[in-house]
């Protein structure tokens, strides 16, 4: 049986249609009430993937603003533990069946799964810098650039702003303004060669993703992409991977074929 056939049959798109049609709705409606919630650039939307939907991550809530804003019922890869994100949120990606990402070799499932999703002309969420600690944009992870070059798939950027004052502006009594904006497709990207070559070609594709996310964004919050030298140098200070006692591999400084 060809590989791709297996891990089709492995990893099915979609799945959980209608547990994820209630979450999206529920999503959306909560977030309708909670805060003045808009989506800009539908236009851009494709009609069917292969598709990668990447965005911008400054807060946990991220991942149901993408779930309501989104026609399509994406499969997600995900950090396996939730480390910056309140315990009782913890449920909902299970819930809504994510590809997890343990940092190391065991990602290669995540890996395998997300290509499969793609190859069905399913569509792929993302966050490309990997978590949700830094408040400005950071350098992308491996996984997105290397995932574009692999597939071909197409990327769409989308930018979140307004996600980190939900909760202030609620203790507040207020509803703050959240924002989604859908920019043009990009891609699909394409590597040739191998090592230090190839490396450097998926670093510039990771580049070439966070500049459309930043454009989508207020200024001050594009970090290294600012155009603010001070606002860069700030940015270049934050962490890659702010937990300890991890190696290189696991921290997601290695692409998937250097390992």
């Amino acid at each position: 049986m060809p590989e791709s056939t297996s891990m089709t049959k492995q990893f099915k798109y979609p799945r959980r249609r209608p547990v994820r049609w209630v979450m999206s709705r529920a999503a959306r409606g909560a977030l309708s009430v909670l805060t003045h919630f808009r989506i800009e650039g539908k236009e851009h939307l494709p009609r069917e993937g292969p598709l990668i939907v990447v965005a911008n991550h400054f807060h946990f809530v991220d991942v149901a603003t993408i779930v309501a804003s989104m026609p399509w019922p994406l499969d997600f890869l995900g950090g396996f533990n939730f480390i910056d994100a309140p315990p009782f949120v913890s449920w909902l990606p299970r819930l809504w069946g994510y590809y997890p990402v343990r940092r190391g070799q065991a990602s290669m499932l995540a890996i395998r799964a997300a290509k499969s999703v793609l190859a069905q002309k399913g569509v792929l969420m993302v966050f490309p810098e990997g978590g949700s600690w830094a408040k400005v944009l950071v350098y992308a992870r491996p996984g997105v650039p290397y995932l574009a070059a692999q597939t071909g798939a197409t990327i769409l950027p989308v930018g979140i702003d307004g996600n980190t004052t939900i909760f202030p502006a609620l203790k507040n009594r207020r509803r703050t303004h959240l924002t989604v904006r859908i920019g043009s497709p990009v891609g699909p990207y394409h590597v040739t060669g191998r090592g230090k070559a190839r490396r450097k070609q998926l670093d510039a594709i990771g580049h070439d993703i966070m500049r459309h996310i930043a454009a989508l964004i207020p200024a001050h919050k594009r970090g290294v992409y600012s155009d603010d030298p001070v606002l860069r140098a700030e940015a270049e200070t934050i962490s890659a991977f702010p937990w300890e006692n991890v190696s290189e591999v696991e921290a997601g400084k290695a692409y998937p074929t250097d390992r």
